[in-house]
């Protein structure tokens, strides 16, 4: 499918639901984003698998309007090097995106007030928590958010080594060993035995196994490609 066949079918059927909650130039701003020339995997590829599978889990949301709009903000600002060349902590990314939803929401304040917890949950996956509840059902909306966002660790292992390809274009500024020890770090954590990495018993079923073997597998690649990178 051609990225703009893409984009129309993502605008048709998932945002004209949405647009009427968004000043003018929301669309526009969200396209602008999703295709910058630095990004390769935080497209609007990414953002079109969370929402099909917000489809498919939509029995478990209670709000999966407020679901969908966070999957449209949580990656509108993605930026792996700042301008002094130092990497951009993934947190001021997550914030940037909060901000910029909140220039664009016409939603009451309520409404995006959860929209901008469900964001920012995002920036640490596997410590956060429904801190208010604004709604009835809302800590479930964004444990099954988060569970969404991390889906596509349990992608087929082709499918998974293409999206690391990908992550390691936007790191392209980056050395081979900065950024297998960046990615090392971020992948340890999610794959520690003791870790909870999905919070929904429906999503934990379909992708946790999967998700756990490539974990292990590409944790294991990149411990052994550092050491070959560190001894030469």
């Amino acid at each position: 499918m051609t990225k703009r066949k893409l984009n129309r079918e993502i605008r048709e059927k998932y945002w004209m639901p949405l647009e009427g909650r968004h000043k003018t130039g929301a669309w526009e701003a969200l396209d602008a984003s999703y295709t910058e020339s630095h990004r390769a995997y935080h497209t609007w590829e990414h953002v079109a698998g969370l929402l099909e599978n917000l489809s498919a889990f939509s029995n478990l949301s209670t709000r999966s309007d407020i679901i969908a709009v966070s999957v449209f903000w949580h990656g509108v600002v993605y930026r792996t090097q700042n301008q002094d060349g130092s990497p951009r902590p993934d947190y001021e990314n997550v914030r940037d995106s909060g901000e910029l939803f909140r220039q664009y929401t016409l939603l009451n304040k309520s409404d995006a007030d959860a929209v901008h917890d469900l964001i920012m949950a995002t920036a640490n996956h596997l410590q956060a928590r429904a801190e208010k509840q604004y709604y009835a059902g809302f800590a479930g909306d964004l444990d099954l958010f988060l569970d969404l966002d991390l889906s596509s660790l349990a992608s087929p292992w082709e499918k998974f080594v293409e999206n690391f390809a990908r992550i390691r274009t936007e790191f392209s500024w980056a050395s081979e060993v900065v950024f297998c020890s960046i990615q090392l770090e971020i992948l340890e954590n999610f794959a520690k035995a003791d870790v909870w990495l999905y919070r929904r018993a429906e999503t934990s079923e379909k992708w946790r196994d999967a998700a756990r073997a490539n974990l292990k597998r590409c944790v294991t690649e990149l411990r052994k490609r550092i050491a070959e990178l560190s001894s030469g």
